[in-house]
């Protein structure tokens, strides 16, 4: 990653070629070796840090005129700190160990920076002036830098997390195995947000064909005629290979018989239409000690419009059974559900897919949890959602 980085990005590599001690960590460019005066006149080491943003996964540009600092407060050659440097003490979470950002700056010229070199190169005159005119410091180490920037699971630079600042919060999902159980309307949505999930690998089953009622409620495009009537786990596969590593969707039913198909798995997301197919699934659950959000609807036509309720319910290792005791679920298939005939809901596909993973991400620590909640439902008709707590 970060040879690409420099190899297609002129300004970066100038950076490097000047002598800058440049590396990647966490989607930020990171430069050490940066000279500075402290409060007691005492030659400093800092870093400057900065967001990324890439435009087509090699070229990146500047987020905007701002910087990170990892250092002390900078001082100038008359004791006082910098002027004209704005931001303030600030927190950034980073994966090396020698870089702890302690403020933001902000330095902006008339008509701003042209590229990286410009940005960097003025604020390294502003922090460090002082420090090389007083010590002969200087921020031209050439030396190497280990970037921090492990191999990602996406297939492009994921500078969206640099962005919002969430380094630490998506370290939850590292090493996750999710299994999802049926790729139908609500699996598909499911499986969606899951591929952008930092999750280390997805697994998928559903041996059923991708035909048009499909297209109709799942996400994106039909990509050409061809994809009807193939294996929606060949469908998707095909749609979202190009998005991330560890992706694994096959043509296949699960049941009780199938441990070894679920043997890493630490999540499992089941999205089924069929009550009888649910209890084979539940049973393997529940054996193998997964835990596991189900979902479901139930519809039907009131007063001329489709009325009724969707499902996301959470069954956690210990307490599978007493939750399933409850009848939640329903493990029976209901031969007049709307559900099965009715095409143009999508977005209810869609938000029933958004209430599993966000409770999957309540769950990981990802999004506050104050209900913990094992039951959610929500209404069509008065649009709101009553829960159920643990």
């Amino acid at each position: 990653m970060f040879q690409e980085l420099v190899s297609h990005n002129k300004d970066i590599e100038q950076l490097l070629l000047k002598g800058y001690a440049i590396a990647l960590d966490s989607g930020h460019l990171v430069i050490r070796d940066i000279p500075y005066l402290d409060e007691k006149d005492a030659l400093c080491w800092g870093a400057i840090v900065c967001k990324l943003t890439s435009t087509d996964n090699k070229r990146f540009v500047m987020e905007d005129h701002q910087i990170y600092f990892a250092g002390s407060q900078p001082h100038g050659l008359d004791g006082k700190p910098i002027p004209n440097l704005g931001g303030g003490q600030h927190t950034l979470p980073l994966k090396s160990p020698d870089v702890v950002v302690q403020r933001s700056m902000s330095n902006k010229p008339t008509g701003g920076y042209i590229d990286h070199v410009a940005k960097i190169d003025r604020y390294v005159a502003i922090l460090s002036g002082p420090a090389m005119e007083r010590y002969g410091a200087n921020p031209l180490t050439f030396r190497k830098v280990k970037s921090e920037d492990e191999e990602s699971i996406f297939k492009f630079a994921d500078t969206l997390t640099s962005r919002a600042e969430i380094g630490d919060l998506v370290q939850v999902f590292k090493g996750e195995v999710i299994a999802i159980v049926g790729l139908g309307g609500t699996g598909s949505y499911v499986l969606d947000y899951m591929v952008k999930t930092p999750v280390a690998r997805i697994l998928g089953f559903d041996r059923d064909p991708y035909h048009v009622h499909n297209a109709f409620r799942s996400p994106g495009r039909l990509a050409d005629e061809g994809e009807l009537d193939r294996a929606k786990a060949e469908v998707y596969q095909g749609r979202y290979e190009n998005f991330r590593h560890g992706l694994t969707l096959l043509p296949k039913f699960i049941d009780e018989s199938c441990i070894e198909d679920l043997k890493d798995v630490t999540f499992a997301f089941v999205c089924v239409d069929k009550g009888s197919s649910r209890r084979g699934i539940f049973d393997l659950l529940t054996k193998l000690q997964i835990p596991f959000i189900d979902v479901g609807m139930g519809l039907n036509r009131k007063q001329h419009a489709i009325n009724g309720t969707l499902r996301a319910t959470y069954y956690e290792p210990t307490r599978a059974q007493e939750i399933r005791d409850r009848n939640l679920a329903e493990l029976s298939d209901r031969p007049d559900d709307e559900y099965r005939v009715t095409v143009q809901i999508a977005e209810l596909n869609a938000l029933n897919a958004c209430l599993a993973v966000i409770r999957y991400k309540q769950l990981m620590g990802f999004y506050l949890d104050e209900n913990h909640f094992d039951h959610m439902l929500f209404k069509v008709n008065d649009i709101k959602i009553h829960g159920e707590p643990q």
